[in-house]
């Protein structure tokens, strides 16, 4: 132990003892000042030597795993940022880079050593940024303390305890005083409390968003690696579509384009290559072509990371139309229930100045002097704090409708549906026409070669390969699946993995299965000069190749079977040999291609350009030049398999039957189209509507009608073939124009616009580009159109549980506000209190929100047509079902305030504890009439859902505890068992009432709606009929 520690400790030690009286001798005070001097001595000696061998090591230790790798994170930030290309040549290049972090560029870095990673992760930081600081639960309290409502009632509530204490009584102040602020803090308590859990559930859902999945070499295995585990030296692949996850410099690719808008704010796409500019930078998008970079600097250490760090997370603040909508209802109720208190307090004023102040026989003296103020001003405060707890705060009804879309969005993931915005769970139940995919939506995504046609002729399989083909061809095709791929062939032992798209994959598996090819070798015979990537545009990809051999040069492309066809001027025999292809020949595959696609196959064509002269300059230069796309050899059709997913037929019957169009937008040809769509159930031969004139057409087709004729034949349109993205925008604008709400699945690049403009974005969570994700509302996690029914009846049933909880709010706000104008009028009192007021609102209106919020979907939902933008919030059948219950409240509660003491022959107390008792227990009834708005069974069903019971239970028992154990507390009084029995049979009427309410039929047309039209039909009649100005004067 070293000396100066030991004596940091004694010296603490005895700080901190007690102090006690020094007793001690003078021989003990000699040798404690020696026993100091020794050890000071001591610890003057050890710093003036050298530190051991041990100290060094433990003061080094973390240099020492700093300098394991030969170059440190500020280099390699600043190599990038500067784009220093002569630096990185002082570096090795991008191998000496790979090298100096310990990482390979054809295999990455190894993760079997978790200590190397670890140390990995020290030296260069985890990809990663800092959080800006959330609100944490004090805050949300502090918020909904500063509400106007809240203050109100702390003001009333501190007044009421000054105007006890001034009149002497002070018990019954506290008293009074406390039971208000502690149901102020319950309520403050339930509003901070909810809005702090939802913020704490979109936090949660913003992780999940951004927790991106993106391919990467490690241990040289192709492997799905979390952006967030990905660190400096690691290899990722790169493809059209995908977001760059770190700063890295570039290995090898071709064609690469990047968008670097994010970063730089400018909007052209940025060429990275190999020579010129190989620097890579986070947040920013691939656009164009493929390849594989290095990871340089992750996190806070990128341009991305820094940025990211100082934005905000999203919010419970997030702006919901459903939201907008209610609060122009909560805003018209708010004035209206100020103006009934207002109206109240001035009649009560009136009142006690003429009428309420009394002689000593009994008799009314109109004499203001001698009106007793204190009973004005309890009075007042009765109202104001009334109106303050029921009445007021347009925010609180969105706040506890609010309460259903945490459990509604944690439901959905269950469902294999990742809400991205909160507001799409809201228009997925106003949606009237989808817009689909057919790859990876309607099909399984598992796709598999089962036809190929060499020449004119179908080749059949013999054994585990194609023995009839000949050498040449044979060697052709393998160099054409092997070379011209975004995909990878991977073998370990006795099997292998494959990776890429469903397409790639196929074709990659069919190489490996049929034509016995060795990717590893095939890339090893032949150098890539240049490629070209498949994109949605072209539907084709191409590759410039020479063999190591004999330096011969080809190109390889592969693609849609009639582009292919069309580039193609002789073909391949099945005798090897090469014929002329004329226009008559073009057209005997043209059949084989429509054949194939009849029977549900994609096709896929393959071609090849034999022994071009290249120039010295083409094959050193890194700028991409067009490769040859005329007069090539079509090589052969190979025709892909991609069956419909179990479950799709069902769910677009579902779709179909709620009143929901399906278009099935793609790019293959109008037979492989027409051929899907009937499998799945778009196209029927039993509805003229789906298989008749203009069903199917073809998206150049579309493009040249003129405005007036889309719009005339889009809503007929039920398949539409070979289209473009611009078709497939131009689809969803004709069809929003036409009043209709549109979602659109979407799964890649080409997609990003149509799903921006759609009213709903949906984008497949396995086989998607990350710019896709970016742009839509929901992910699809299953890639399967089954969950899109799902999310569709979700959709349906959030937008039912509001209802349902406006319709049990309403009926409460409307008896309260009734009931209380109407008893302090004629009585000058209010029969429910500030403090029961908050009791209900805090317990039975948040619970209620609760329980109506977790309601599962049903298939009644289903029958329905979709909810329309313009249809009215509160419906006819919501007014039909909510006044009548207001209005039995009112009538029950109002009897028993006036008559209750002669007809129950109990005393004022106890007629105050059964109003409020019976008011309560009124709401949980209803709470059964609110949970289906048109069966008249309200216990239907109500077994699936046992969390409703529960809340019901608990608000039960927390009553009987309010009324029987806290009456001082709540001004209450206890009830024998025939009160209870009185209160429990008074409010159970509800049911009844319910029942028969539920007969009556309502209009279709909305009722204020026809109420409004009249009005507006009346006015114009009147102004009519006015008299003319002209004519006045005259007799």
């Amino acid at each position: 132990m070293c000396p100066w520690i030991f004596l940091e400790n004694s010296a603490s030690t005895e700080s901190s003892s007690p102090e006690v009286p020094n007793t001690l001798g003078l021989p003990r005070k000699k040798w404690r000042s020696g026993f100091v001097s020794l050890y000071c001595s001591g610890a003057l000696l050890s710093i003036s030597q050298p530190p051991s061998s041990s100290y060094i090591t433990l003061i080094n230790s973390k240099q020492e795993k700093n300098e394991e790798f030969q170059i440190n994170q500020p280099s390699l930030t600043e190599l990038v940022k500067e784009k220093n290309l002569a630096q990185l040549e002082e570096l090795g290049g991008v191998n000496g880079i790979a090298s100096s972090l310990k990482s390979c560029a054809d295999r990455g870095i190894s993760i079997d050593d978790e200590e190397a990673v670890a140390q990995r992760r020290e030296a260069f930081g985890s990809n990663t940024y800092r959080k800006p600081k959330t609100k944490g639960f004090f805050n949300y309290v502090w918020e909904a303390f500063l509400d106007v409502e809240i203050i109100i009632l702390i003001l009333c509530a501190v007044l009421y305890f000054v105007f006890e204490m001034g009149v002497g009584r002070a018990k019954e102040g506290w008293i009074d005083g406390s039971s208000d602020v502690v149901s102020i803090f319950l309520l403050i308590a339930v509003s901070a409390t909810a809005n702090y859990r939802q913020n704490r559930q979109l936090e949660e859902l913003w992780k999940v968003n951004n927790n991106i999945q993106i391919a990467a070499l490690r241990g040289g295995r192709r492997q799905q690696v979390s952006i967030f585990a990905i660190l400096v030296g690691d290899v990722m692949c790169l493809n059209i579509g995908d977001q760059i996850p770190a700063d890295g410099l570039l290995i090898q690719g071709h064609s690469l384009k990047v968008d670097e808008s994010s970063i730089t704010g400018e909007s052209d796409h940025v060429e990275v290559n190999h020579g010129q500019n190989p620097f890579l930078f986070s947040g920013t998008n691939v656009v164009d072509g493929y390849g594989r970079m290095i990871v340089t600097s992750v996190g806070m250490n990128t341009t991305w990371g820094k940025m990211m760090s100082q934005l905000s997370h999203p919010s419970s603040d997030q702006q919901i139309p459903f939201h907008a909508r209610l609060k122009k209802y909560t805003s018209a109720i708010n004035k209206v229930s100020w103006t009934v208190a207002g109206i109240a307090l001035i009649v009560l004023v009136i009142k006690y100045i003429t009428e309420n102040t009394k002689d000593e026989n009994g008799n009314h003296e109109f004499n203001v002097n001698k009106t007793k103020f204190i009973d004005i001003l309890y009075s007042a405060l009765d109202i104001i704090a009334a109106a303050s707890s029921v009445f007021t705060n347009p925010e609180r009804l969105p706040l506890s409708v609010t309460l259903t879309l945490p459990y509604s969005v944690k439901r959905m993931m269950a469902d294999k549906a990742l809400v991205r915005k909160l507001s799409a769970c809201e228009t997925m139940g106003s949606v009237t026409t989808i817009c689909t995919n057919k790859v990876g939506t309607l099909t399984m995504n598992e796709m598999k070669v089962t036809k190929f046609w060499l020449g004119k002729q179908s080749v059949k399989e013999e054994g585990s390969s194609y023995s009839s083909v000949p050498p040449n061809v044979n060697e052709l095709f393998k160099e054409g699946i092997a070379l011209n791929t975004t995909g990878s062939v991977q073998k370990f032992g006795m099997g292998y993995e494959i990776s890429g798209s469903p397409t790639e994959k196929a074709i990659l598996s069919w190489g490996d299965e049929d034509f016995n090819m060795d990717m590893e070798e095939e890339t090893r015979r032949c150098n890539i000069l240049q490629a070209e990537a498949f994109n949605s545009q072209s539907k084709r990809s191409g590759v410039l190749i020479k063999r190591k051999v004999n330096g011969t040069v080809q190109v390889h492309w592969k693609g849609d079977a009639k582009i292919i066809l069309a580039m193609c001027s002789s073909y391949y025999d099945t005798s090897g040999f090469i014929n002329d292809l004329d226009d008559s020949q073009k057209l005997e595959f043209q059949h084989i291609i429509q054949g194939m696609a009849a029977s549900s196959l994609r096709c896929i064509g393959f071609a090849v350009a034999h022994n071009l002269v290249l120039g010295q300059d083409v094959e050193d230069s890194n700028e991409h030049k067009a490769l040859k796309e005329d007069g090539l050899v079509l090589l052969g059709l190979v025709g892909i398999k991609n069956p419909c997913g179990p479950g799709v037929k069902k769910a677009v019957e579902d779709c179909q039957y709620a009143g929901v169009r399906i278009k099935m937008i793609t790019g293959d040809n109008v037979f492989t189209a027409k051929a899907i769509a009937t499998e799945c159930g778009i196209l029927r031969s039993d509805n003229d509507d789906m298989n008749g004139e203009g069903a199917v057409i073809e998206g150049m087709k579309f493009r040249s009608y003129s405005p007036e004729e889309r719009m005339e034949k889009v809503d007929k349109i039920c398949v539409m073939a070979s289209s473009s993205p611009s078709d497939k925008l131009l689809m969803v604008e004709c069809l929003k124009q036409k009043g209709q709400v549109v979602a659109v699945i979407g799964d890649g690049t080409n997609d990003v616009q149509a799903l921006k403009e759609a009213d709903i974005g949906l984008s497949m969570g396995i086989q998607c580009s990350q710019v896709a994700k970016e742009s839509s509302d929901i992910v699809i996690l299953d890639d399967n159109f089954t969950s899109v029914a799902k999310v569709l009846k979700w959709g349906r049933c959030i937008y039912s549980n509001k209802q349902k909880f406006i319709h049990f709010q309403l009926t409460f706000t409307v008896a309260a506000l009734v009931i209380n104008f109407a008893a302090t009028v004629s009585t000058g009192k209010v029969p429910l209190t500030a403090g029961e007021l908050l009791w209900l609102k805090s317990i039975t209106n948040t619970f209620a929100a609760l329980a109506l919020a977790t309601d599962k979907p049903t298939k009644e939902l289903m029958e329905k047509p979709p909810v329309g933008r313009t249809e009215p919030l509160i419906t006819n059948i919501m007014w039909r079902n909510l006044l009548p219950q207001a209005l039995y409240q009112i009538l029950v509660l109002l009897i028993l305030l006036f008559k209750g003491k002669s007809i129950l022959g109990v005393n004022e107390n106890v007629r105050d504890t059964l109003i409020f008792n019976i008011f309560l227990l009124c709401q949980v009834f209803n709470e059964f009439n609110s949970r289906n708005l048109e069966k008249k069974n309200v216990l239907e069903g109500i077994q699936r859902n046992k969390l409703f019971m529960r809340i019901i239970a608990v608000t039960i028992v927390l009553q009987v505890a309010m009324v029987e154990l806290l009456k001082k507390f709540a001004h209450t009084e206890r009830l024998n068992w025939e009160q209870w029995g009185i209160c429990i049979g008074i409010a159970a009427m509800s049911w009844p009432i319910d029942w028969v309410v539920k007969c009556i039929p309502v209009p279709e047309k909305p009722i204020f709606s026809a109420i409004n039209l009249k009005m507006k039909n009346y006015v114009r009649w009147m102004k009519k009929f006015k008299p003319n100005s002209s004519l006045k004067g005259r007799p």
